[in-house]
């Protein structure tokens, strides 16, 4: 048996991506999930496969990561026959369709107009209806893979962590509240106890990485990535633009954690550091940057089914080749070269 720990990227609908690459993890019965750290999407992925997982195992978790995705793209069967797919459009053309479509440029632009606080008694969450399903008996349970959703608190700035009893719907709906979209999120602060607005928390933490390097969790840290670390081409067009800074912006919390982990790396290499006095985290990476580099912030605000599918199975084929290359390195060796990646 191999232990891993997850940290699952936000990313809005492309969070389906990592659907997949849990659901195919889940055959897998010789790899244990020791504990999770999830922003939005990433969130929501964790704790539909916590609850899953206390109720039925392994199969428990992913029909109930299946459920989430029936919710979120509101279909009954999420399968596309095979068939079907081949005369679909590709997903960068249905990506570049909904981003210069009249209505998401009209709600494009009136999101940068107006604020959320505009609408007044008509305001409304959608994530909540599905969120206020979830089982969060098992959620908060400390049986189980230990569950972290990470959120932003809007005056300090600073990253905040839920976990046990204090996941909630409130946190996981702070945790994908982002502020030109949603009103900022209440909810009570688990460092100071007093109530207070939270943002999304890629903000800060995407997902949040310092909460798995406790002591009785694995050394062995598998990141699903969803927001790609690097494009071919410099955006010209406002919206390649937009998208670009909000990739950065979303990932640079991870990047400054990354660097932290090879800075600890190389002191315990290097003998400035005793084996033991800190934690030598092995760090693997799922992802997908080729299909993510087709598609933009449009593709994840409008949840389209044949897109949402397609991340699915994206998102089991990057897990099934990164087990078939990798899977024997957990417990021995990082699969991510953190020098090269910023070097």
């Amino acid at each position: 048996m191999v232990k891993i720990n997850l940290a699952l990227q936000g990313g809005g609908a492309h969070g389906a991506f990592t659907w997949g690459v849990l659901d195919r993890i889940l055959e897998e019965d010789d790899v244990e999930i020791a504990a999770i750290s999830g922003t939005s999407a990433g969130a929501l992925n964790g704790a539909a496969l916590k609850a899953g997982w206390l109720k039925d195992g392994r199969q428990g978790a992913r029909d109930n990561l299946d459920w989430l995705w029936s919710q979120v793209a509101r279909l009954d069967d999420m399968a596309t026959p095979k068939w079907m797919q081949a005369w679909l459009p590709t997903p960068a053309a249905i990506s570049k369709s909904i981003e210069y479509s009249p209505i998401y440029m009209l709600g494009d632009t009136l999101g940068r107009m107006m604020s959320p606080y505009a609408w007044g008694p008509l305001y409304e969450n959608p994530l909540t209806k599905i969120v206020d399903q979830f089982d969060f008996g098992r959620v908060c349970a400390q049986d189980g893979p230990e569950l972290y959703v990470c959120a932003t608190q809007v005056r300090s700035g600073k990253v905040r962590v839920f976990t046990g009893d204090r996941i909630t719907t409130h946190s996981i709906l702070a945790s994908a509240c982002l502020p030109t979209m949603f009103q900022a999120v209440e909810v009570e602060d688990p460092e100071t106890g007093v109530v207070e607005a939270f943002w999304d928390g890629g903000y800060t933490g995407n997902p949040a990485l310092f909460p798995l390097f406790k002591p009785q969790l694995p050394d062995d840290l598998v990141i699903v990535n969803i927001n790609p670390l690097h494009r071919d081409t410099v955006p010209v067009m406002p919206n390649e633009i937009q998208n670009r800074i909000n990739e950065i912006s979303f990932n640079s919390s991870l990047l400054r954690e990354l660097r932290a982990i090879e800075f600890v790396q190389r002191l315990i290499e290097d003998g400035s550091v005793k084996e033991g006095a800190m934690k030598k985290l092995r760090v693997h990476m799922i992802a997908d940057d080729a299909l993510m580099n087709n598609l933009s912030v449009a593709t994840k605000l409008v949840p389209v089914p044949s897109i949402i599918t397609r991340l699915k199975e994206a998102g089991r084929c990057a897990a099934g080749e990164f087990l078939l290359n990798h899977k024997a390195d957990i417990g021995h060796r990082q699969s991510v070269d953190l020098v090269k990646m910023f070097g």
